[in-house]
C-alpha cells in the first residue's frame, strides 16, 4: 500500500462543517503541510468554524467562489498546490427543490472549474472529490449488502443529481487527461459546528428552545449517522493512503430511523417523544434508506471510533455551550426552510467581524443553565434598504425593524435615476431591499388620473429600475404592489369564495393606478430576484391614520356594501420581513384570507370603539358620481400564503385580535 505525502493542500468550502473538522485536523497535526481554505462564506458557513487554525503558519484563508475561474488558476500557481479535496457544494436537499439551479452552478459548474484549472497548471499529484451516499438512490428495505464503490448511480433529487454529475466530470478528467482523481461518498455527518438546517443540530436547537420536533412524513425513514471527527480522520487516511482512480465509501452499518433520532435527543433533554415530536409534510421524495459497503476504506486502516450515544451528546453539549453560534437561524429551523441562497446576500470578514449569521440571539425558554449561554448581543445577519420612508407601510417596516433589531436604512435616491439607486446599495451594503415606495394619489386613486406621466414615472420606470439594480447586485426585492387589479366576474362572483390567484391575469382596468401596477407586475415577472406582494385595502391598529380604510370608511357620510379582501399590516408587515429571511420570491396574494364588507367592519366599530355610530349605504352607481376612477372589489385567494405561514388569521379574525380589540373603548 502506497502512501502519499502532500506539500501544499487547496481544500474548498473549508468554512463549512465538515471541511472544517478536516482542515483543522490536518493543520494541527500536520506543521509541514501547507493548508489553503478557498470559501465564498455562503449562509452555511462560518470562519469561526476555523478559529483553532487561523494563527497557525501553515494555515491560509482566501475568501472566494470556486465558480472563478481567474481565481482558482491564480491560487493553484501562486501557492503551489499538488493537492486539492474539494468539499465545497450546496449540500441541503429541501433547498435543492426550490433552487435547484444554484446546486448546478455550485455543485456541478464549480467542480468543473476546478478540473479544468488543474488540467491548465499540470501540477496536481491528487484531486479528492467529495460527494454523497445519495448519488447510489434508495436501497431496498430488506437489502442487507449495502452499496459498494462499483453501485449504480441512480439519483433520486435535484441535490444527489448534481453531485452524480460532478462525479461524472471528475471521472472523465481521470480517464481523459489523466487526473489523479479520489471520489469518496459519506453516509450522514454529525457534530459541532454544523448549520442547523440538518436533522440533527435542528432538532437540539429546537429542543433546546422548548419548541415541537418536526418530522418528515412518519419518520420511518432509515439513515446512517457518522461523527465529524471520524470522517475527518476518514479524509486523513484517504488522502494518504488513498488510491488514485478509486472511490471510497465512508459509512456504518449502524442505521438508525429519523424517528428513533427524533426520540434519542428528546430524552437527552428529558422530553416525552411522544409530546414534542410533531409529524409534518414529507418533502417531495424522501428516500427511505441509504445503506452503504464501507469494507473498501476499512482496508485502508480506517474505523469508526465513535459510538452513536457519545458523539449525540458531544453535540449537544456544544450546542448548549455555543447558543449562539449561527445566530439567528429561525429560517433553519422550519420543517421545510428556504435559506438565502443569492449572491451578494452574504457577506464575512476575515476580522472575525462577521456580518451574517448572528441576529441577536440570547435566547429564552432554552432548557439550558443561564450561565451557558452568552449575553452578548451578536451582530444581525440582516440589513435593509427600504425606499418609501414618508409612506405608510415604509414607516411601519423601520418600526418593525427597530423591534427585531434589525440594522436598516431608508433609501436617499429616487426611483427613476440609477445612479442614485446605485449610490443607495454602495453606502448601506444591504442584504434585502424593500421597494414600499410608489404613487397612489392624493388624497385618493383618482390624482392618478390626471397625473399620468408622474405615476408611470415611479409605479412603472422606478419599479423596475430598482429591480434591475437589485438584480445587478444579487438582491432580492420586496415589491409592496396591490390587489386592486382584479374584480369580480363570472368566473369569480362576489359571495362564492373563489378568489383570484397569483397566476391569474388581472382584469380591472378602471382607473389609471390599477393599469399601472398591473403593467409593472407583468413585467416584474422576468425578475427572478423580486417578491411582489399584492396588498388590498391596508388597515392598521392605528385608528387615527388617514390612510387606513377603516378610518376612512368611518369618516365618510355613506359607504357602498361590498365584501374584499384586506391587509391587516399588523400581522402581514412581520410577515413580509419573515418572507425576506426565507428568501422567498414570486407573486403573493399579501391579504388575510376570506373577505369583510364595509358594513361588518363598521358594526365591529360600532361594537368595540363608538356604541353611537351610525352611517348610511348608497350603491355603486351612486358612487361613481362622487368619484372620478371606478374602484376595485375582489377576492384574493390567500391559500399560498396560508400555507406557508399557517398560523396567519383569517380577516376577521385579525381584525378583531390585532384591531379592534387594542382599541376597544366599551365594555367588553
Amino acid at each position: 500500500m502506497s502512501t502519499y505525502t502532500p506539500k501544499n493542500i487547496l481544500i474548498t468550502g473549508a468554512a463549512g462543517f465538515i471541511a472544517s473538522h478536516v482542515a483543522n485536523r490536518l493543520v494541527r497535526s500536520y506543521p509541514d503541510y501547507k493548508i489553503v481554505v478557498l470559501d465564498k462564506l455562503d449562509y452555511c458557513s462560518s470562519l469561526k468554524n476555523l478559529t483553532p487554525s487561523r494563527s497557525s503558519p501553515n494555515f491560509k484563508f482566501v475568501k472566494g467562489d470556486i465558480g472563478s475561474a481567474d481565481l482558482v488558476n491564480y491560487l493553484l500557481i501562486t501557492e503551489n498546490i499538488d493537492t486539492i479535496m474539494h468539499f465545497a457544494a450546496q449540500t441541503h436537499v429541501d433547498n435543492s427543490f426550490g433552487n435547484s439551479f444554484e446546486f448546478t452552478k455550485n455543485n456541478i459548474y464549480g467542480t468543473h472549474v476546478l478540473l479544468e484549472a488543474c488540467k491548465v497548471t499540470g501540477q496536481i499529484r491528487r484531486f479528492i472529490h467529495v460527494s454523497t451516499d445519495e448519488v447510489y438512490g434508495e436501497t431496498d428495505e430488506d437489502a442487507v449488502v449495502g452499496n459498494h464503490e462499483a453501485s449504480q448511480l441512480l439519483p433520486t433529487n435535484p441535490y444527489s443529481a448534481t453531485k452524480a454529475g460532478a462525479e461524472m466530470l471528475v471521472m472523465a478528467y481521470g480517464r481523459s487527461y489523466g487526473l489523479p482523481v479520489i471520489t469518496t461518498r459519506g453516509n450522514n455527518v454529525y457534530g459541532p459546528n454544523q448549520f442547523p438546517e440538518k436533522l440533527i443540530p435542528k432538532l437540539i436547537l429546537l429542543a433546546m428552545k422548548g419548541k415541537p420536533l418536526p418530522i418528515h412524513g412518519d419518520g420511518s425513514n432509515v439513515r446512517s449517522y457518522l461523527y465529524c471527527e471520524d470522517v475527518a480522520e476518514a479524509f486523513e487516511v484517504i488522502l494518504h493512503k488513498g488510491d488514485v482512480g478509486h472511490v471510497y465509501n465512508i459509512g456504518t452499518k449502524k442505521e438508525r430511523r429519523v424517528i428513533d433520532v427524533a426520540k434519542d435527543i428528546s430524552k437527552l433533554f428529558n422530553k416525552d417523544p411522544d409530546t414534542i415530536i410533531q409529524y409534518v409534510e414529507n418533502r417531495p421524495f424522501n428516500d427511505q434508506r441509504y445503506f452503504l459497503d464501507d469494507q473498501k476504506l476499512k482496508i485502508l486502516g480506517w474505523s469508526e471510533r465513535t459510538t452513536w450515544e457519545e458523539g449525540l451528546k458531544k453535540t449537544m453539549e456544544w450546542y448548549i455551550n455555543n447558543p449562539d453560534w449561527w445566530g439567528d437561524v429561525s429560517g433553519a429551523l422550519l420543517p421545510h426552510p428556504r435559506m438565502l441562497m443569492m449572491p451578494g446576500g452574504v457577506e464575512r470578514n476575515l476580522d472575525g467581524a462577521e456580518n451574517e449569521c448572528s441576529e441577536n440571539s440570547n435566547q429564552t425558554g432554552m432548557v439550558v443553565p443561564a450561565s451557558k449561554i452568552s449575553n452578548t448581543p451578536s451582530k444581525s445577519p440582516y440589513n435593509f434598504l427600504i425606499y418609501g420612508k414618508t409612506g405608510w407601510i415604509g414607516g411601519l417596516l423601520g418600526k418593525i425593524c427597530e423591534k427585531q433589531r434589525i440594522p436598516y436604512e431608508y433609501g436617499k435616491g429616487r426611483l427613476q435615476d440609477r445612479s442614485q439607486l446605485l449610490a443607495d446599495i454602495h453606502a448601506v451594503k444591504p442584504t434585502h431591499v424593500f421597494n414600499a415606495a410608489g404613487v397612489t394619489g392624493r388624497p385618493n386613486v383618482d390624482w392618478c388620473e390626471s397625473h399620468k406621466t408622474e405615476t408611470i414615472r415611479t409605479n412603472v420606470a422606478g419599479t423596475l429600475n430598482l429591480a434591475d439594480v437589485c438584480k445587478e447586485h444579487g438582491l432580492l426585492m420586496m415589491n409592496f404592489a396591490t390587489g386592486c387589479i382584479f374584480e369580480y366576474d363570472a368566473a369569480h362572483p362576489e359571495g362564492s369564495g373563489i378568489g383570484f390567484k397569483e397566476e391569474d391575469t388581472p382584469n380591472f382596468t378602471g382607473s389609471f393606478y390599477s393599469k399601472t401596477k398591473a403593467m409593472v407586475e407583468e413585467l416584474l415577472k422576468e425578475y427572478p430576484n423580486v417578491c411582489t406582494l399584492r396588498v388590498r385595502m391596508p388597515i392598521s391598529s392605528d385608528l387615527n391614520n388617514p390612510r387606513n380604510f377603516i378610518t376612512k370608511i368611518s369618516r365618510y357620510n355613506k359607504v357602498v356594501n361590498i365584501p374584499n379582501s384586506m391587509t391587516i399590516l399588523d400581522e402581514l408587515l412581520p410577515i413580509s420581513v419573515e418572507m425576506a429571511k426565507r428568501n422567498l420570491t414570486g407573486i403573493w396574494n399579501f391579504t388575510n384570507p376570506g373577505v369583510v364588507s364595509h358594513n361588518e367592519i363598521l358594526e365591529m366599530y360600532k361594537k368595540y370603539i363608538n356604541p353611537e355610530f351610525k352611517w348610511a349605504n348608497f350603491t355603486l352607481e351612486e358612487q361613481t358620481k362622487v368619484i372620478i376612477a371606478p374602484r376595485s372589489n375582489n377576492e384574493m385567494d390567500a391559500s399560498k400564503l396560508k400555507k406557508e405561514f399557517p398560523e396567519l388569521l383569517s380577516i376577521k379574525e385579525s381584525l378583531i385580535k390585532n384591531v379592534f380589540e387594542p382599541n376597544r373603548k366599551t365594555a367588553a
